[in-house]
């Protein structure tokens, strides 16, 4: 294979890459090694049941993809076997599923990542992780607006018969 036609296959995985990225909700960097063939595969299911992919690649080729998304701040990271975790569906999905795997698999480490479009640090990702999911958050906020209400109205109510009574 010629020169020209290596830089272009490379030039078309960090496309692809880059491309995976720009669609992202998240991408998390975290290193495998260690980890049996089995193990990883188990972890490659668990992120495609939270709609999440894990990409192996060069980390060369991460790094220029990661620039091309405006991600940098995720290649000081990128040393070693690492795969990359892009999450499509929900931004902090990835996170959960690598920080519960990595309860049980200690050799997995969170590097960093980008979520929402911010860097976080391993701790700051371990946080986020631990947060309930975008619905629970929804019906907390949704229990915590209505709470008020019913007690007003049991309030009211509770006036009401005290005059009906008198």
């Amino acid at each position: 294979m010629s020169r020209e036609a290596i830089i272009g296959v490379k030039q078309e995985e960090v496309n692809q890459l880059a491309s995976k990225m720009k669609d992202a909700k998240s991408v998390v960097v975290a290193e495998y090694r260690g980890l049996t063939v089995k193990l990883t595969e188990q972890l490659r299911r668990s992120l495609r049941k939270e709609g999440c992919e894990l990409v192996v690649a060069k980390n060369n080729i991460a790094k220029r993809a990661a620039k091309a998304c405006g991600f940098e701040a995720i290649n000081v990271d990128l040393k070693g076997p690492n795969g990359v975790v892009v999450a499509f569906k929900e931004s902090v999905s990835a996170a959960k599923v690598l920080q519960e795997f990595a309860r049980k698999n200690p050799k997995l480490i969170i590097k960093s990542g980008v979520i929402d479009g911010d860097f976080y640090t391993p701790a700051e990702i371990m946080q986020i992780a631990l947060l309930p999911s975008k619905m629970g958050l929804l019906a907390m906020l949704a229990s915590q607006l209505y709470s008020p209400l019913k007690d007003l109205a049991i309030g009211l109510d509770l006036l009401n018969k005290q005059k009906e009574s008198i």
